[in-house]
């Protein structure tokens, strides 16, 4: 108990710590997010897996809360999913190798023995979903973080439960680790997660879950890791589900999350954050007492009925403009039609005598239209451009 709160205290003070001397570099190598209107680091995640590792390997070195080999397994399968992300970031790798490695990552560490086979390779898919729905959540200043830090104790208090204390230990690190980025992540953020610090933290929640819940029944199990990552759950349906009715590719980022929806609807990038860790917090709650036994498995229905509620809910929110060449035809004054009219050449000047005059009438009418016409044209040029 006490090297728990040692731990989660010399985590949130590295973490914070250690996140602020990485901005600088972040800058100088551009490793920033190129989405939003000023650049933020994302040098943020390497601090919470750098800390987090360290501080759960020195408890493991020493004995004093050991890891255990799998539990050992799990964090080296985080700490390479990081290096990917980080990758990523570097480089802008595609997402389908960033999914086939943490795949591959996830494939390495899961307990086939106590998930039998089948069980396993589910365990696979799910482990790599979570991490990269963890990644969407970044795209708001503070969501990812808050949804971490919830999520990190719940499945911090399954494992005590399961005296997994060294994996207890491990996610407790990561709570705190994720605390201290929040004083950088909070809006307005000046460092971000990133892909290192999102498919660290959502590879090893999802897979400490699976851990803690191997050798249940299949069906109580799959619950449990419903309500655990229910917001990131939402967030993925939410955005698949967005995309395919709008026709857009489901690679194709936009401004169509959760954390996008809700500032929609009004609330402050702060209150988005908020809402959102209220609502993790309530479904966490959920797959702590029904995991521990003390209420039924059957209650993780009136989460998936809010969360199903809250997509339905959530899709009649427009995110999505008019296509570019609609929305200038849309734009287009309605004089513009007259002035093509007017630049038509009368039938009274058609029919005037005289070669000269009938070209001295016709060129002032040309200087006029295209006059009138650059001036039409330069806003539009402005505003589309």
């Amino acid at each position: 108990m006490l090297y728990g709160i040692a731990a989660a205290t010399a985590s949130f003070l590295l973490a914070a710590l250690l996140a602020a001397l990485l901005r600088a570099p972040a800058l100088s190598l551009a490793l920033v997010d190129r989405r939003r209107r000023r650049p933020v680091p994302l040098s943020g995640g390497v601090a919470v897996a750098l800390v987090t590792g360290l501080v759960a390997g020195v408890g493991d070195w020493t004995g004093v809360v050991p890891l255990g080999p799998a539990a050992g397994r799990l964090l080296l399968g985080a700490l390479a999913a990081g290096a990917l992300g980080l990758a990523a970031d570097l480089w802008r790798l595609r997402r389908r190798w960033v999914v086939a490695g943490t795949a591959v990552a996830a494939a390495c560490v899961v307990p086939y023995g106590e998930t039998g086979p089948a069980a396993g390779v589910l365990a696979v898919g799910w482990i790599t979903l979570v991490a990269a729905a963890f990644r969407g959540l970044d795209h708001a200043d503070g969501v990812a973080g808050t949804v971490g830090v919830v999520t990190a104790f719940g499945v911090a208090a399954c494992a005590a439960a399961e005296l997994r204390d060294g994996l207890a230990v491990a996610l407790l690190a990561l709570a705190a680790a994720l605390t201290g980025l929040l004083l950088h992540n909070w809006h307005p953020a000046r460092i971000a997660l990133g892909a290192c610090g999102a498919l660290f933290t959502g590879f090893l929640l999802a897979g400490a879950a699976v851990f803690t819940r191997a050798g249940h029944p299949p069906a109580g199990g799959a619950a449990v890791l419903f309500a655990l990552t229910a917001p990131a759950c939402l967030d993925v349906v939410l955005v698949l589900l967005s995309r395919r009715l709008a026709g857009r590719p489901v690679l194709r980022a936009g401004p169509d999350h959760l954390a996008h929806r809700l500032r929609r609807l009004g609330l402050t990038p702060q209150g988005a954050a908020v809402v959102v860790g209220a609502v993790s917090c309530g479904a966490v709650l959920t797959g702590v007492l029904v995991h521990t036994g003390r209420v039924g498995a059957p209650a993780v229905w009136w989460v998936a009925g809010a969360a199903a509620a809250a997509v339905a809910g959530l899709l009649r929110v427009r995110v999505y403009g008019p296509r570019h060449g609609a929305g200038a035809q849309g734009r287009v004054p309605g004089p513009a039609r007259p002035l093509r009219g007017a630049s038509r050449v009368p039938p009274e000047v058609a029919d005037t005598p005289g070669g000269a005059s009938s070209r001295g009438t016709i060129f002032p009418v040309r200087q006029a239209r295209r006059a009138e016409e650059d001036q039409l044209s330069a806003p539009l040029r402005v505003r589309n451009g």
